[in-house]
C-alpha cells in the first residue's frame, strides 16, 4: 500500500511571563499567580484553535514541556498548493500561522467573547512552499519571543511567549466504501487517481456469531427483519482481505433501543459494537480491539453521539473503571460530520500505559503518558453523511499506525460501524432504509 502526503504543523509548549514591574500588564488585570491567559491559533485556510496559556514567575528559566501540544493542523498537497496560490492572489503576500494571546476568561465555544479579553500580542509564522516537499521533520521555531505590536507594546512591554512551532512529514493511507455499508460493497485505497480494490465488506443481520475458541458468544441476535420493531440489534460487518479471508469485523453486541416514552436512543443507554481483528488461528477465530458506543444527542447539540474505547487484552476494556478514553464526540445528524482520533485534539483524564494489542499486529498502537501523547496527532478520521444522505465512508490512516493489512481493516470496520451507527439512532418512528430490510439473517 502507497501512502499520500501529509504534512502536520503543531504548536506546542506555550506558556507567557510578563515583568512584575510592566505597567501593561498591571492595567490588563495581569498577574502571573492568577489571571487566565488564552490564544488563539489560526492558520490560513483552517479551523481556529484555541488553547490555555500558563502564566510563569518572570523570574523562572524553567521551560515547558515541549510535548504538550496545543493545536495541529494538516495539509495535503493538493490543499496547501491551493492556499498558497489564493492567497497570493487575493492578498498579495503568504499566508501565515498566527498564535493571538489574551488576558481573560476564554468564551464557551472556545474563542473570545468580544469585551471580554484583552489581546497582548501575537506571534506570526508565514507558510512556505517548502512545506510540501519536506522529508523529515523541521523545527520553525523553539523559545522565547517577545509579542506585542506597535500600538500594544507600550501597554505591554516585556511580555514573552514560549512556543515551538515544528513542520513535519505525516502521510496517510486513504480508503473510501465503493457504496453505503449496508450494501456490502468493495473498499478501494486511493492514491493520486488511482483506485484500487483492497478489502471488501459485507454487512448482515446475525442471529448469531462465534469464535471457535469460545472467547466471544452470546451476543444479542435479530429473530427477524421486522423494521417496526422497538430495537435494532444483530447487525455484523465483516471485512474481507482480497483472498477473502475474514480480517476484521464490527457487531453489535449492545442492542440500540429508545429510552422509556421516547423514540431516541439515549445517552445514557447507548447501543454498542465491538470491534475486532482475526485471531492468529485464523478462520473464525478473534480478537476484541475495540469498543464503539453511540446514542442520539438533543436539543442544540442533536446529533449522533460517539464514544471509542480500546480494549485490553483478554477483552477487558482499558481503564473501564477510571473513564479512559480515546474519543469522544457527537456528529451533526441533519449535516454529517467528521469522525475523528486524534491524540493532540483529544487528551483523555487517566493515561492509558501500554499498547493493547502485541506487534506485530499493532493497530491502536497509540498510547499516552500522564495525558501526553507519547504517538502523538492524528491517528483516523472518516467523513459521515448525515441522516436519509447516500453515505460512502471516506476513511484516512496515519501510515505510522499501520504496520499490516491487518490493521488497516480494523479502522475500516470501525468506520463501518461509526457510520451504521448513524442509521441504528435515527428516531424509532422513522423507518430505516431499504437495504437493511434486504439483508441475509445468517446463524
Amino acid at each position: 500500500m502507497e501512502p499520500c502526503p501529509f504534512t502536520r504543523v503543531s504548536v506546542a509548549g506555550l506558556c507567557l511571563r510578563i515583568p512584575h514591574a510592566s505597567k501593561a500588564a498591571h492595567n490588563a488585570g495581569v498577574h502571573s499567580s492568577s489571571s487566565p491567559c488564552f490564544c488563539e491559533i489560526k492558520l490560513s485556510g483552517q479551523q481556529m484553535q484555541s488553547a490555555p496559556v500558563p502564566l510563569i514567575s518572570p523570574n523562572s528559566r524553567s521551560e515547558p514541556d515541549p510535548h504538550l501540544v496545543a493545536a495541529s493542523f494538516y495539509f495535503d498537497e493538493r490543499s496547501l498548493k491551493s492556499l498558497l496560490k489564493s492567497s497570493t492572489i487575493c492578498f498579495k503576500s503568504p499566508p501565515t500561522l498566527q498564535v493571538l494571546v489574551y488576558t481573560g476568561k476564554q468564551g464557551s465555544s472556545c474563542c473570545r467573547i468580544a469585551g471580554s479579553a484583552e489581546l497582548l500580542g501575537k506571534f506570526s509564522l508565514p507558510i512556505s512552499p517548502d512545506w510540501l516537499t519536506l522529508k523529515k521533520s523541521s523545527q520553525l521555531h523553539h523559545g522565547w519571543v517577545s509579542i506585542g505590536s506597535s500600538k500594544t507594546e507600550s501597554r505591554s512591554p516585556g511580555a514573552e511567549l514560549h512556543l515551538n512551532v515544528k513542520v513535519e512529514p505525516d502521510p496517510r493511507y486513504i480508503f473510501e466504501f465503493d457504496g453505503e455499508p449496508e450494501q456490502s460493497p468493495q473498499v478501494v485505497q486511493i492514491q493520486g487517481n488511482i483506485r484500487q480494490p483492497i478489502f471488501t465488506c459485507k454487512f448482515t443481520r446475525e442471529r448469531s456469531f462465534r469464535s471457535r475458541n469460545g472467547q466471544i458468544d452470546g451476543w444479542s441476535s435479530s429473530r427477524e427483519r421486522d423494521r417496526d420493531k422497538k430495537e435494532r440489534k444483530g447487525w455484523l460487518v465483516l471485512i474481507h482481505d482480497l483472498s477473502g479471508s475474514p480480517v476484521a469485523a464490527a457487531s453489535m453486541v449492545t442492542p440500540f433501543v429508545p429510552t422509556l416514552r421516547s423514540q431516541r436512543v439515549s445517552r445514557s443507554n447507548p447501543g454498542a459494537w465491538l470491534i475486532m481483528r482475526s485471531g492468529p488461528e485464523g478462520g473464525n477465530s478473534w480478537r476484541p480491539w475495540a469498543r464503539l458506543e453511540a446514542w442520539r444527542e438533543r436539543g442544540r447539540k442533536a446529533g449522533l453521539g460517539c464514544r471509542f474505547q480500546l480494549m485490553a487484552e483478554g477483552g477487558g476494556v482499558v481503564g473501564v473503571n477510571s473513564g479512559v478514553l480515546v474519543t469522544e464526540m457527537v456528529i451533526n445528524a441533519r449535516r454529517g460530520g467528521r469522525f475523528l482520533i486524534d491524540t493532540a485534539k483529544f487528551k483523555p483524564e487517566t493515561p492509558i500505559s501500554a499498547s493493547p494489542v502485541d506487534s506485530p499486529h499493532s493497530s491502536g498502537d497509540f498510547y499516552f503518558s500522564l495525558g501526553v501523547p507519547v504517538v502523538g496527532g492524528f491517528v483516523m478520521g472518516t467523513d459521515i453523511q448525515g441522516e436519509g444522505k447516500c453515505s460512502k465512508p471516506h476513511v484516512e490512516l496515519a501510515m505510522r499506525h499501520v504496520t499490516c493489512i491487518e490493521d488497516a481493516a480494523v479502522f475500516i470496520a470501525l468506520a463501518a460501524a461509526v457510520d451504521l451507527s448513524m442509521d441504528a439512532c435515527l428516531p424509532f418512528n422513522k423507518k430505516l432504509g431499504k437495504n437493511f430490510s434486504s439483508n441475509t439473517i445468517i446463524g
